[in-house]
């Protein structure tokens, strides 16, 4: 049986030295098995919203034991307006 997880990681922001919060997911065939199917799924500084995608200084990064996590239903309607909403956030910046 497949499980699927989630990876978070946080670091100081280059702008604001606010918090960073980087996520990816993984999936894996069987507990011993190497994750396959990664994927990023993006960074952003909670405090000014900077989308910072790695770390200046390797060393300050934190990074949080990976969580089980289920495969989300997600409908193409959803992923449509989240798509749309990212190119908006780029055009601002």
């Amino acid at each position: 049986m497949k499980s699927y997880y989630l990876h978070l990681r946080a670091f100081p922001c280059d702008i604001c030295q606010g918090p960073v919060v980087s996520g990816s997911t993984g999936a894996r065939d069987g507990d011993i098995q190497r994750e396959t199917e990664i994927k990023e799924v993006g960074a952003i500084c909670l405090s000014c919203g900077y989308r910072q995608k790695e770390p200046t200084e390797t060393d300050s990064t934190r990074h949080f034991p990976p969580v089980l996590w289920d495969v989300p239903k997600v409908t193409r309607n959803f992923m449509t307006s989240a798509y749309l909403e990212t190119l908006s956030r780029a055009e601002q910046h």
